[in-house]
């Protein structure tokens, strides 16, 4: 059956979407979101893959068009739960080794809170921004990074320029990271909000790496202000002018 909330009926169609009722007690923006989760084709579609989440396609769709997890890849995803990113990783690094002739990566997924076991993922309770944290991976990965990737976002504060300036400090301190764990011509791959404060982090972002793009998957919901940031050709971490 095709992955669509309407069916024809031979007479136009038919509206299939479910529909919520408010029971008491419950916000209606609560009622909307989950109205919005239980016709969400990806949310259905991860249910039926075996995915964590719907975020899963994000990735898939970013690699598909710009080819950083690749068999042998060492990969790093911050703030990784519930995991699905790490997910669509393991495969298309070969962590599990199951591609013949292929390169075998690896996968590590930190994150503040436990995550259930994934196979072909090393798991660990970390937070990134902790001294020490970059050297803490770089001895887990035996070596620096290929690729370092963050599909973090703070806490909504219901305030739609507060939660702006939050997400682009995240994503500031996960490039900072990057900057410390990836190898020369690495990839750093993260989410921000479009509003304005991103324009100081992608100007770094640039000195940084020698390309840096961005995207809005198609599975990027259309009334999320998010897209993604694609930053390739890691240019290695400059030395400070006293320690030349």
């Amino acid at each position: 059956m095709a992955d669509d909330t309407r069916r024809s009926s031979g007479r136009g169609q038919r509206d299939l979407k479910v529909r919520v009722k408010t029971a008491r007690g419950r916000r209606t923006s609560s009622t909307r979101w989950l109205e919005r989760q239980l016709n969400d084709p990806y949310v259905q579609r991860a249910k039926r893959e075996g995915y964590r989440g719907r975020a899963a396609y994000k990735i898939m769709e970013l690699d598909d068009k710009f080819r950083f997890l690749v068999p042998g890849a060492r990969v790093v995803d911050l703030g990784c739960a519930p995991g699905g990113w790490c997910q669509v990783a393991v495969p298309r690094v070969n962590a599990l080794g199951e591609k013949k002739g292929k390169a075998v990566g690896r996968v590590i997924g930190v994150d503040l809170q436990e995550v259930e076991p994934i196979p072909g993922v090393e798991l660990h309770q970390l937070d990134f921004l902790a001294d020490e944290a970059d050297e803490q991976v770089k001895q887990w990965l035996g070596g620096p990074a290929d690729v370092v990737m963050s599909d973090m976002a703070a806490a909504s504060s219901g305030h739609k320029q507060t939660d702006h300036l939050r997400i682009i400090a995240l994503c500031e301190a996960a490039a900072d990271f990057a900057a410390d764990v990836l190898e020369e011509g690495g990839t750093f791959v993260a989410k921000v909000l479009a509003g304005g404060a991103e324009t100081e982090l992608l100007a770094r972002l640039k000195q940084d790496f020698v390309q840096v793009r961005h995207m809005k998957p198609p599975a990027s919901r259309s009334d999320s202000s998010e897209k993604f940031v694609v930053a390739t050709g890691f240019r290695g971490r400059k030395r400070d002018a006293a320690g030349e």
